[in-house]
């Protein structure tokens, strides 16, 4: 887990378009990076959709929102296509931004071990600083929560 206050370290990962996104090409305003563990599964569909329901906002609080997972290119243009997404989707499939921003854990569902993303927003801000962290989020009124956070930047 990154600290705040601590450079978030650069990346560029393709989105669902297959287009690549360079994070310190953005810097300049607020940009809202969630983590989250697989495309079209519940949970993830929810905070998928709670985002690009506020695109507009965080877009006029001149903010950029971006999910990542380690699912593909084709995967992300399903999911954003059948969820009818807004947000940009990004591709981390060999997983080295997960663990450059520390989302890559030892999970445990029922008594089994395993590695996997574990539900992660991070807020930079216009420096490419790490504003703030919601970490083991919980989906339910996070987007809301992240925009009031962007906006009291």
């Amino acid at each position: 887990m990154l600290d705040i206050a601590s450079p978030a370290p650069d990346f560029t990962l393709p989105d669902s378009d297959g287009n690549d996104v360079t994070l310190s090409a953005m810097q300049g305003g607020p940009i809202v990076l969630y983590f989250y563990p697989r495309d079209d599964t519940p949970g993830c569909t929810k905070e998928s959709i709670a985002f690009s329901e506020h695109l507009a906002e965080f877009e006029s609080a001149g903010a950029k929102v971006f999910g990542i997972s380690k699912d593909s290119v084709a995967s992300h243009a399903k999911f954003a296509k059948k969820r009818e997404l807004t947000v940009g989707l990004l591709s981390d499939e060999n997983g080295s931004v997960c663990e450059d921003y520390g989302v890559w854990k030892e999970k445990n569902m029922y008594g089994k071990k395993y590695m996997g993303i574990e539900r992660t927003t991070y807020l930079i801000d216009a420096n490419g600083s790490v504003a703030m962290v919601w970490p083991k989020v919980k989906v339910p009124g996070h987007a809301e929560a992240v925009l009031a956070a962007v906006k009291a930047l």
